[in-house]
C-alpha cells in the first residue's frame, strides 16, 4: 500500500518557483521520524542496514534520504507493523492529522507548505509534535 508519492505533489498547483524536490520534503520528514523512532520496516533494517545510522549521523537531510532511499515513494514496506498502524491513523492516505500538524508548524512563515526547507532544524521543530501524537495514539490503544 502506498501512503504518498512525491510525484503526486509536483504537478497541478505546485509552486513554479520550486524544484520538484520540494514535493518530497513533508513525506521525508515523516518517514525519517518513523525510522528514527524504531518503526522502520525490514527494507531499512535488513536490506539497507546503513540507512538508519546514516540518519542518526544526519549525513543526509530527511528529503534527500527519502528521495535517495525510498525513490520518492512512501509505502507500507518502509515501516514495521506498529509503524504502519500509526501511519494509517496519523499520516493517512489522502490526508490525516499529520498534514495539519505540518501546516501548523510551518505555514505561518511561508507562502506554501512546499516552501518548507529540507533541514534538520525544521525536522527538529516538527519531531516533538509527531512524538506527542504518537504517544497519544499509543495511549488510546492502551499501550
Amino acid at each position: 500500500m502506498k501512503y504518498d508519492d512525491a510525484s503526486w505533489h509536483y504537478g497541478g498547483d505546485f509552486p513554479e518557483d520550486l524544484s520538484d524536490d520540494a514535493g518530497s520534503i513533508h513525506i521525508g520528514m515523516f518517514v525519517v521520524w518513523a525510522l528514527l523512532s524504531d518503526l522502520g520496516g525490514a527494507i531499512h533494517i535488513d536490506d539497507f542496514p546503513d540507512d538508519i545510522p546514516c540518519l542518526r549521523q544526519r549525513e543526509m537531510t530527511p528529503g534527500q534520504f527519502f528521495r535517495a532511499s525510498c525513490d520518492e515513494k512512501f509505502s507500507d514496506e518502509d515501516l514495521n507493523a506498529e509503524g504502519n498502524e500509526f501511519a494509517a491513523f496519523y499520516y493517512g492516505i489522502g490526508g490525516g492529522p499529520y498534514i495539519e500538524d505540518y501546516s501548523n508548524t510551518f505555514d505561518a512563515d511561508l507562502p506554501s507548505l512546499y516552501h518548507v526547507e529540507d533541514t534538520w532544524v525544521n525536522f527538529d521543530r516538527l519531531k516533538p509534535i509527531i512524538d506527542a501524537r504518537y504517544i497519544e495514539w499509543k495511549k488510546s490503544k492502551g499501550s
